[in-house]
């Protein structure tokens, strides 16, 4: 058995999937983890929201303890990355300001950015069934969750299912163009 001082290190790849919620990232997620061929972690914004206590915040802390959620979930992803571990990330770049963070982190040869996109009509129907998310939620984030325009490849969920967008996305990794969508995010910042 080798000892941990002799793993070889190297930078995970992130496959970074945004979109808005109910646009079915985490299905994508669970699909591409049954297809790829290497390890990879599934880290969902939503898990980190789930791991806090259930202590009441009081409104006026509210904005402040979902930004410091968010940033260090962006720190979790990228420290998963920076010791080698391949990462999914599902989330919502609903404020400008979680992309400038991710593109602050992130070793951008080394992301994958993936544009999950479904109609609003469609993400309505999805909302409701879901039961667990407020009415016009992904409405209201859409203009800004795909404002910078920039993928690597995107994918339409109401005319493919997850497991045709994750071998989609698994065919891709191997020819992967540069720059990537992140470095030339990172270059126009």
């Amino acid at each position: 058995m080798r000892h941990l001082d002799s793993v070889p290190p190297r930078q995970g790849l992130v496959i970074f999937l945004n979109g808005t919620s109910s646009s079915g990232k985490s299905s994508i997620a669970t699909a591409l983890l049954s297809v790829l061929d290497e390890p990879y972690f599934h880290l969902p914004v939503d898990a980190f929201h789930a791991m806090r206590s259930s202590a009441p915040v009081p409104p006026d802390q509210l904005g402040t303890v979902l930004h410091r959620t968010w940033q260090g979930f962006h720190r979790a992803v990228a420290g998963m990355a920076a010791a080698g571990n391949n990462v999914v990330v599902d989330h919502v770049l609903s404020a400008e300001w979680r992309l400038r963070d991710c593109l602050s982190l992130f070793v951008p040869r080394q992301v994958v950015f993936v544009g999950v996109h479904c109609p609003p009509e469609e993400l309505e129907r999805r909302e409701r069934g879901r039961g667990d998310r407020p009415a016009g939620l992904a409405a209201r984030q859409l203009e800004q969750v795909h404002s910078h325009g920039i993928y690597d490849i995107e994918c339409d969920t109401s005319r493919a299912t997850p497991r045709e967008c994750a071998v989609r996305i698994k065919e891709f990794l191997p020819g992967r163009p540069t720059p990537t969508a992140f470095e030339r995010l990172g270059a126009a910042v």
